[in-house]
């Protein structure tokens, strides 16, 4: 499934999408921002950043759509601190893992590895709370109080592409706020929609989830 390359390659390194938030259309922020304005934007990023530390573990369903339009589905398993995988399935040749301080892409029809740090990027502030995403986050205004979009990106970091989430009300979610979605865009402006179902959280997950068998020194794809 060499197809999937591309695609993953555009979910992860962006990670965002800014203002193209599925219809969630921002508001003009080019002109004054009033004291009020500022104070609820505020508020919403508090809640944002309480959403996300307040997951340990969660597993979803993800469909993974890119600009083109192809689709593709697995299966995102999250671990704090900064733990992720996206698992293309059993067949697949591609396998993306971050073990909390590198984000590796395994091809394994080529026997690749691609490895980024994540430390210091918005992906870092993301899955790690002892960052604060309010370091490289801003609201989006959404006109709905029951959805919030966040903004993640460093200007400093083009490279790393930005992130817009976002988040509906749902009580029984960590947090009180439930991540249903993201569109992301990478640095080469690549655009990718994932959209979470069937979210769980609280399970347990075992450290070796966040592990992978090194094509480089054996062609087996791990298990």
């Amino acid at each position: 499934m060499k197809q999937l390359f591309i695609p993953a390659r555009a979910m992860i390194l962006g990670l965002g999408a800014g203002v193209l938030a599925f219809g969630l259309a921002p508001i003009n922020t080019a002109g004054v921002i009033t004291p009020a304005a500022a104070q609820a934007s505020a508020s919403d990023l508090d809640k944002v950043v309480s959403a996300l530390r307040a997951i340990s573990t969660m597993r979803a369903d993800f469909t993974q759509t890119d600009r083109l339009g192809n689709t593709t589905r697995g299966v995102m398993t999250l671990k704090r601190p900064g733990k992720i995988r996206f698992d293309y399935g059993k067949d697949a040749d591609f396998l993306v893992i971050s073990n909390g301080k590198s984000l590796y892409m395994i091809d394994y029809e080529v026997a690749q590895v691609e490895r980024w740090p994540i430390g210091n990027s918005p992906l870092g502030a993301l899955f790690d709370p002892d960052k604060d995403v309010k370091r490289f986050g801003k609201m989006i205004p959404t006109g709905n109080p029951d959805v919030l979009s966040v903004e993640v990106r460093d200007p400093k970091k083009p490279e790393f592409g930005m992130i817009n989430l976002i988040f509906v009300r749902q009580p029984a979610a960590p947090g009180g706020w439930q991540l249903t979605h993201w569109v992301a865009l990478d640095a080469q402006n690549n655009r990718t929609r994932v959209q979470l179902t069937n979210q769980q959280y609280g399970l347990s997950v075992a450290e070796s989830t966040f592990t992978f068998r090194d094509p480089r020194r054996t062609q087996r794809r791990p298990g």
